[in-house]
C-alpha cells in the first residue's frame, strides 16, 4: 500500500537505517522519519520475531540528548521488539495528558500519534501500515490514498488508531476530489462517514487571522530584563470547529490562538522544524503563527535558529499568508547564518511556486525595520544573496519595489546605498521597468556619492537605459 520514497525497506535494510539514525542523533528529516516509523509498523505486523531479531541489537541508549524525533524512533523500536503486554489496552495511550503550551499544538498532535503507535505495538495489536504516512515529501496525504488504506483496514478487520487517523486527516487538503469522497462514502468502517465529510469540506477549515504588535513604545532589548518591548509583530488565529471528533491531545490545535499568551514554552523542547510543518502541510500559516515568537528571537535576540522550519514553510502545500511572510522577514535578518541562508532559499522557492506576496513581505519588512527589530545590513545581505540565485532577482524586486520608499524613509542614510545597489541589480536581472519617485529624487541630487550613483543606476535601469 505504501510505495515510493516512503516504502518500507527489508528488515536488514531497516536495521541499518535505524542504527544510522540513532547513532547520528540529529534530525533525520521528514522522509526518513516517516519511512522508518512506517517500516517498524509494517514489519511488526508481518513478522514480529524477524523484526525483533533484526532490531534487537541496535543500541537505543544515548549519552548525549538526541533530536526529539530520534527519541521517538528509539521508543517505537523498543515497543516493537519488547515483550507483548496484551493486558495494557493501547486505547489508553495519552490518558491524563495536560496541555502546557499553545505554541506546542502541532507537537502534541505528532506526539499523540507516536504514543498511540508505541502502545499498540506493546499491546501486540499491530497494523500493516500507518494511515498517516505522507504521499509527498511535504507531509501531505493524497485523499484517494487514505481511502484506499482505510479500505485495506476494512478488509483485514482492523481498527484505525484515532491519533493515526486524525493525523492522516490533517494531512489531507487542497481541491476536493469527488472520486475520493465517493469511495469514502462506500466504506463500511465506523469512521467512513466522518472521513467522507472531511474530504468533502476540503480538510481542516481555515481560521480567521489577525496581526498584533507588542504593546508599548518600541524599546531595545534590556540587559536587565533580557527582553524587548513593542518591537515584534505576531499573528493570532480564531478557533477552528470540529475538535470533538479528534483525540483530546489534538484539541490545542483547534483553540483560539492568542500570540502574546503566556506559557511554559521556554522550558519545553522547540518544535521549529520541518516535522512541525509536515504535521499540517496544507496550513503553514498555523505552524508559522504558533512558532513565530521563536523565529523572531533569532533576529532580535540572537536566539537559536530554525532553518529547516523556514524552508518547510516555503515548500508546504497550503497558501502563505501574514505569518509565513513575517517568518520570512525575521529569517532574512536573523543573526544565525544558517537561518539567513535558509530564508534566502525559502524566498526564492516561495516565488517560484507563485506563493510569494511581494507587497506583503515588503510591508512587513518596512514595519519591522521601522520598529528597530530587523538589522538592515543583515537584511540587505540576504536580499543580495537571493538576487544572485536563479529566479531570485525577480523575487527580490517583487519585494523591494513596494518596500523601497518605506525603507528609504525609515532607515539611516548610510544604509541607503547598499539597499539601492541590491535593488538596481535585481531590477536589471529581472528586466523590471517603471519609475519610483523617491529614487528619482535621490538620483537628481548633485554629487557622486555611492548613494547618488546607485540611485541613478536604478533609475536608469527602470527607464530601460
Amino acid at each position: 500500500m505504501i510505495e515510493g520514497e516512503f516504502a518500507a525497506p527489508s528488515p536488514g535494510g531497516l536495521a541499518d537505517e535505524v542504527a544510522a539514525v540513532l547513532a547520528d542523533r540529529r534530525d533525520p528529516g521528514v522522509q526518513t522519519f516517516e519511512r522508518v516509523l512506517n517500516a517498524v509498523v509494517s514489519h511488526g505486523y508481518r513478522d514480529r520475531e524477524t523484526l525483533t531479531a533484526a532490531l534487537g541489537s541496535v543500541p537505543r541508549e544515548f549519552t548525549v540528548r538526541p533530536h526529539p524525533k530520534v527519541q521517538c524512533l528509539a521508543g517505537v523500536v523498543g515497543a516493537a521488539v519488547g515483550p507483548v503486554q496484551a493486558e495494557d489496552p493501547w486505547e489508553n495511550a495519552g490518558a491524563g495528558w495536560l496541555e502546557l503550551c499553545q505554541h506546542m499544538a502541532l507537537d502534541y498532535v505528532a506526539g499523540a500519534r507516536v504514543a498511540e503507535l508505541a502502545a499498540r505495538l506493546r499491546a501486540g495489536d499491530p497494523v500493516p501500515f500507518l494511515l498517516s504516512v505522507p504521499s509527498r515529501p511535504t507531509g501531505a496525504v493524497e485523499p484517494h490514498e487514505l481511502v484506499a488504506r482505510l479500505a485495506k483496514y476494512e478488509r483485514l478487520g482492523l481498527r484505525p488508531g484515532p491519533a493515526d487517523l486524525g493525523q492522516a486527516l490533517l494531512r489531507c487538503g487542497g481541491p476536493v476530489d469527488p472520486r475520493a469522497v465517493g469511495a469514502a462514502e462506500e466504506l463500511e468502517l465506523e469512521e467512513g462517514p466522518r472521513v467522507a465529510a472531511w474530504l468533502r469540506q476540503g480538510g481542516l477549515p481555515r481560521p480567521a487571522w489577525w496581526r498584533e504588535r507588542e504593546s508599548g513604545a518600541p524599546e531595545r532589548p534590556s540587559r536587565r530584563r533580557g527582553a524587548r518591548i513593542g518591537r515584534r509583530i505576531l499573528v493570532g488565529h480564531g478557533a477552528i470547529e470540529g475538535r470533538g471528533a479528534f483525540p483530546r491531545r489534538f484539541w490545542s490545535l483547534f483553540r483560539k490562538f492568542e500570540p502574546h499568551i503566556g506559557c511554559a514554552h521556554a522550558s519545553l523542547p522547540d518544535g521549529r522544524d520541518a516535522h512541525t510543518v509536515a504535521t499540517l502541510p496544507w496550513h503553514p500559516e498555523i505552524a508559522a503563527a504558533r512558532l513565530l515568537t521563536g523565529v523572531a528571537s533569532a533576529a532580535d535576540q540572537d536566539g537559536r535558529g530554525a532553518p529547516a522550519f523556514l524552508e518547510a514553510l516555503a515548500a508546504a502545500e497550503g497558501p502563505a499568508g501574514p505569518a509565513v511572510h513575517l517568518a520570512l522577514a525575521y529569517g532574512l535578518a536573523s543573526v544565525p547564518d544558517g537561518d539567513r541562508e535558509a530564508a534566502v532559499r525559502a524566498l526564492v522557492l516561495l516565488a517560484s511556486r507563485g506563493r510569494l506576496d511581494g507587497g506583503l513581505l515588503g510591508r512587513e519588512m518596512n514595519e519591522l525595520v521601522g520598529l528597530g527589530t530587523l538589522r538592515v545590513p543583515l537584511l540587505t545581505e540576504s536580499l543580495r544573496a537571493a538576487a544572485a540565485l536563479p529566479q531570485g532577482a525577480a523575487a527580490v524586486w517583487a519585494v523591494l519595489a513596494p518596500a523601497l520608499p518605506g525603507l528609504l524613509a525609515c532607515t539611516r542614510p548610510q544604509a541607503h546605498g547598499a539597499v539601492l545597489a541590491v535593488a538596481a541589480d535585481a531590477a536589471r536581472l529581472s528586466g523590471a521597468y517603471g519609475e519610483l519617485p523617491e529614487v528619482t529624487a535621490l538620483a537628481q541630487r548633485p554629487g557622486s556619492s555611492h548613494l547618488v550613483k546607485e540611485a541613478r543606476r536604478l533609475r536608469d535601469t527602470l527607464a530601460g537605459h
